[in-house]
């Protein structure tokens, strides 16, 4: 095997980096007498896709709808593009080409990670953009296709493929019925503390789009007519993909919603799209597909995890149509309902966690100087009184993002600095004051902006506050302050100085607190250490939160850091809940919010009135009545033995259950998954669902066992990782007392 250094160069970002890359179109790692065979042997035409071999080329087509039908024909000849045509065949069945000459590039930044730091792999705190990392540019070697099917679904594997440390091969699988396509590099590295990104795509040797078409940040079509020589721009986009406009059809790429982006502190657009020749400064003719900035928000940026010997997919989904560019791109809206969380009937949906200091900027612009140009507005505080309101933040940002995506209602988390629990009793009531005053002001009957707060004091690690009401408490109890005192305008106000009144207050007031980011950043080693304490055992401590981080592309769920904790504390003993939460700063209208999105459906008909409270909110939440969910998967319902999530369900005495669960979704099913727990250990069953097609409802009924189990869980995954998962449904045998 010989291998080629196509290029050597440096280059500086805020220092010296070195870049390697390997061609993925047409250098070759090894030579052939012949093409090698298309192994067929797992693969069966009954799938609704055939994949068949002639001479040199893999012919790949299946019917898309009732319609059309596509077909990708694959060159396995050394030094021609990989992709030697993708036609669609309409009524007549005469099959018309859309692209010719198409190769697939992929790039990867490879950095290191210091796996000393903070919890190892479990990493949020780190910098990859500050640290030493090198481009790659992947090498594919021919030698080898195989076909493989499963339901409706077949896969075409090629490779050997080399990116830098990494090898491993390509596939797209294909859907029957369908018109999307998923496109992975499929890898492993033996080396160790691995960090990486990607970037993928299209380039066309032969036939460019005679059009590009997707949605500014305003949702505000544009289009784009390339040129050869164009060269390559990053984009910033709204829905996070791009459509080519071609003679006989279009062509758009887009990553999976959730799975491509990895966490930050920001949700700003960082231009996900690009187009045009040598991107990354590689010899490559014109293209366009997904990348990542490798800055991010330039302050924590930890990239994903590549843990040795973990089979990392790297994917970009296509979607080819018949239609001109701007349809196909709404088609591509629609497998997210165009970012926007579904009404579902009996339902509200509540997001949680969110740093946007609002009340920190209003009280600062009360601290300016008056501008004489800017126009203001009058809002009324808690007991009387006004206070002014610059046009600027009269209709914040924020609100209009989270509004337009759907969501009902909205719980915060302000004053998020180390200065807060120092604060006296005067400076935290002026800001609580206009914390209230605030998100009464900003609610309404179709939306509820509620306050809350993550402390960090107290209790240990990180946890996030949430009171039925509006509740006046100050972070720290002076020598001879009592913990609870009436104010004439304020009512009570509480001092809390330490972790017996935090669960003093809680109890008075009726709140609730949890782990915020468990055993990751702040709360690295939390719950765990304080799971014996007596706030944790109380019913006024919910659990905690659960949001896509660290990142690993091996993963075949989101987020299995805290899913595994809530295995974990289901098995501790108390009923402990987990929500979801977004965990974001600064949000505005043009921000890429809903890739970092995930809420929680609350089982309540009704939103609450701010000046009525919210107590149903906690109640729910408590009760553990709610599903978590990235969006694209909905579970209307789960019930074991009649028993819905957060009740007791009673197993017979063969310890054997029914179990009903309703879903809606978009993007294909791929697995279900039941967990349970017997207070030692975790036992996983699972429901293959790879024979769903695309923007179903169904229903299952199924028996499993449950021996010796206490509680039981479900999770549901797409074809794209996103997900849903429901709070534990607890078990009692038939005629014993419930071990709730």
């Amino acid at each position: 095997m010989k291998h080629y250094l196509r290029s050597y160069r440096t280059r500086q970002f805020s220092h010296w980096i070195l870049v390697f890359s390997w061609s993925l179109i047409g250098a070759q790692t090894w030579t052939m007498a012949a093409s090698p065979t298309l192994n067929t042997d797992a693969h069966d035409s009954a799938c609704g896709i055939s994949i068949s071999q002639q001479a040199s080329q893999v012919v790949v087509a299946w019917q898309m709808d009732d319609e059309a039908r596509s077909r990708i024909v694959f060159d396995l000849t050394k030094n021609k593009p990989l992709i030697q045509s993708v036609a669609i065949a309409t009524g007549n069945g005469q099959w018309t080409n859309v692209a010719k000459s198409v190769d697939p590039v992929l790039m990867l930044r490879v950095g290191k990670r210091d796996l000393a730091k903070r919890n190892g792999w479990t990493i949020f705190f780190d910098r990859m953009q500050r640290k030493p990392h090198q481009l790659f540019k992947a090498e594919l070697d021919r030698r080898r296709a195989v076909a493989s099917s499963k339901a409706k679904r077949a896969t075409l594997r090629i490779g050997d493929l080399t990116v830098g440390p990494f090898q491993g091969h390509l596939q797209w699988t294909f859907y029957a019925g369908h018109s999307f396509v998923l496109q992975e590099a499929v890898l492993k590295t033996d080396q160790n503390e691995v960090a990486y990104l990607y970037d993928t795509g299209l380039v066309f040797h032969e036939t460019l789009p005679s059009e590009l078409t997707w949605k500014d940040t305003k949702g505000v079509m544009q289009t784009g007519r390339p040129t050869e020589r164009q060269q390559a721009r990053s984009h910033a986009v709204r829905g996070r993909a791009i459509s080519g406009q071609f003679n006989n059809g279009s062509l758009a790429l887009f990553p999976p919603p959730h799975r491509y982006f990895y966490p930050l502190d920001f949700s700003n657009n960082f231009k996900n799209i690009w187009t045009g020749a040598n991107v990354n400064d590689q010899d490559l003719p014109f293209g366009f597909g997904i990348r990542h900035d490798p800055d991010g928000d330039n302050r924590y940026v930890p990239w994903f995890n590549a843990p040795p010997g973990t089979t990392q997919k790297l994917g970009l989904f296509w979607l080819l149509s018949q239609t001109p560019s701007h349809q196909a791109l709404a088609e591509v809206g629609r497998l997210t309902r165009n970012d926007r969380f579904a009404p579902l009937p009996g339902h509200r949906v509540f997001t949680s966690h969110y740093h946007v200091e609002h009340t920190r900027e209003l009280l600062e612009s009360q601290e300016a100087e008056p501008d004489a140009n800017q126009q203001r507005s009058e809002g009324r505080l808690p007991g009387g009184g006004k206070y002014q309101i610059p046009d600027r933040l009269r209709d914040p940002g924020f609100v209009r993002t989270l509004r337009r995506h759907g969501i009902d209602i909205v719980h915060l988390a302000e004053f998020h600095t180390g200065r807060t629990p120092r604060r006296n009793q005067r400076q935290r009531m002026e800001r609580l004051k206009l914390l209230h005053a605030e998100c009464q002001r900003l609610s309404n009957k179709d939306f509820l902006l509620l306050p809350g707060e993550e402390p960090n004091v107290h209790l240990g690690g990180h946890w996030i506050s949430f009171f039925p009401r509006p509740v006046y408490w100050v972070l720290n109890r002076p020598d001879g302050v009592p913990f609870a005192k009436d104010h004439p305008e304020f009512g009570k106000i509480y001092h809390v100085g330490g972790e017996a009144d935090m669960l003093r207050l809680l109890k008075a007031e009726g709140g609730l607190a949890w782990t915020a980011h468990p055993r990751i950043k702040g709360s690295t080693g939390f719950p765990d250490r304080y799971r014996k304490q007596l706030f944790y055992e109380s019913d006024r401590f919910l659990g905690a939160a659960w949001k896509a981080m660290p990142a690993d592309l091996s993963q075949p769920r989101l987020g299995s850091r805290v899913l595994n904790l809530l295995d974990d504390m289901s098995n501790w003993g108390p009923p402990k809940y987990v929500l979801g939460e977004v965990d974001v700063f600064k949000i505005e209208p043009n921000h890429e919010l809903y890739a970092h999105l995930n809420v929680n459906y609350l089982k309540m008909d009704t939103i609450p009135r701010f000046q009525d409270g919210w107590q149903p909110i906690l109640d729910t939440l408590r009760n553990g009545q709610f599903f978590v969910t990235t969006g694209e998967v909905l579970i209307p319902e789960f019930t074991v033995n009649g028993s819905s999530p957060g009740a007791v369900a009673k197993l017979q005495k063969n310890q054997s259950a029914k179990v009903t669960l309703n879903l809606q979704w978009t993007f294909p099913l791929d697995y279900a998954e039941l967990i349970s727990g017997d207070g030692r250990t975790i036992k996983r069953q699972r429901l293959d669902l790879s024979d769903t097609a695309a923007f179903g409802q169904k229903s299952w009924t199924v028996e499993i066992d449950l021996t010796g189990q206490r509680w039981v869980r479900l999770e549901i995954w797409d074809i794209a990782t996103n997900g849903a998962f429901t709070q534990p449904i607890w078990l009692s045998q038939e005629g014993n007392a419930d071990n709730k």
